[in-house]
């Protein structure tokens, strides 16, 4: 049997031998984390993989992540562990019914999170994540009849905030609407000195029980930087990895799910492993591909978001 230390230097081999780059996520597991080139959350992964000059890329992580970097990259061979990696956000948003809601409106200006297909993307005017979704939005003129889909808890919690009327696709991250409100407010009895963290797709009755609210890597940094030691975190746990290693003098506590699952582990996510990710070196598969009929619009709605999270200006004009 292949032992842990023999598949991560086979990893190495293979990446050394195709001058690959890996990327990798946040919520996946730690060992993961740690052999990847760079790990960050949507935003950051986005940007390494557009400025990378390696001809392979392999994204640890769901598939819409690595189409997105094959949207931004196209002349690179993007590389994903394991296809069935998907999304709930990705399922509840169906290409056809995306289209004919955007069509229902006049004039809209489409903002969509990156939990999306490419095919929901190209009907998109813009892309965004939870790191730049506020700067994204409020670049948007304010005559502009907004539209955000697919997280609703998201564009809830950003419409409350910018005081913005936004009109939300009905969709939600399997993962982070199992949060329990009740469970976090008995966690927080118990420690009433620990810090409340939690990622904007939680629903509203956890949110307003956070102390932070922000993307992956804003948690992650408020762990980092807080002079709290003690942290109730309501996101992925996956994050813990990266946050004891900044603070392993802190507490770190799972917000529980409701009933007694384990259930905020993001299933997708956590099909990748380091048997996956050295076969797919080895076999330079599974690979992304892209359906050209829709990767070119989508590409400009992605290019838009990037334009705009280097704080460069972009038109809104209508065409």
């Amino acid at each position: 049997m292949t032992s842990l230390m023999q598949i991560k230097q086979e990893i190495t081999e293979l990446k050394n031998k195709h001058n690959a780059l890996i990327l990798a996520h946040f919520y996946e597991d730690g060992e993961i984390q740690d052999i990847a080139d760079y790990c960050g959350d949507s935003l950051f992964l986005a940007q390494k993989g557009q400025e990378s000059s390696h001809p392979v890329v392999l994204m640890a992580g769901v598939v819409f992540m690595g189409e997105g970097i094959k949207l931004l990259s196209p002349e690179k061979t993007v590389l994903v562990p394991d296809m069935n990696a998907g999304c709930s956000l990705v399922n509840h948003s169906p290409y056809d019914d995306y289209k004919a809601w955007r069509d229902s409106f006049i004039d809209p200006v489409v903002v969509t999170y990156i939990n999306s297909s490419t095919e929901v993307k190209s009907v998109s005017d813009v892309i965004c994540t939870s790191s730049n979704a506020e700067k994204i939005i409020a670049s948007i003129p304010e005559n502009r009849t907004v539209l955000f889909g697919p997280d609703r808890n998201l564009g809830a919690y950003l419409s409350k905030k910018l005081n913005r009327k936004m009109e939300l696709w009905p969709g939600a991250c399997e993962v982070h609407v199992l949060f329990s409100a009740k469970k976090i407010v008995e966690l927080k009895v118990e420690h009433p000195d620990a810090l409340v963290l939690a990622h904007p797709e939680c629903l509203e009755s956890v949110l307003q029980f956070a102390d932070i609210i922000g993307s992956t890597s804003h948690l992650i940094n408020t762990v980092k930087e807080s002079s709290a030691s003690k942290f109730i975190i309501a996101t992925e746990p996956g994050v813990i990895h990266q946050m004891r290693k900044h603070r392993p003098d802190a507490l770190l506590l799972e917000a529980p799910a409701e009933g007694s699952c384990a259930c905020n582990e993001c299933p997708y996510m956590k099909l990748n492993t380091l048997e996956k990710i050295r076969d797919a070196l080895m076999n330079l598969s599974p690979q992304i591909h892209l359906n050209a009929d829709h990767a070119e619009k989508a590409r400009n709605a992605l290019e838009k978001m990037m334009t705009i999270s280097r704080g460069q200006d972009v038109s809104w004009n209508l065409v």
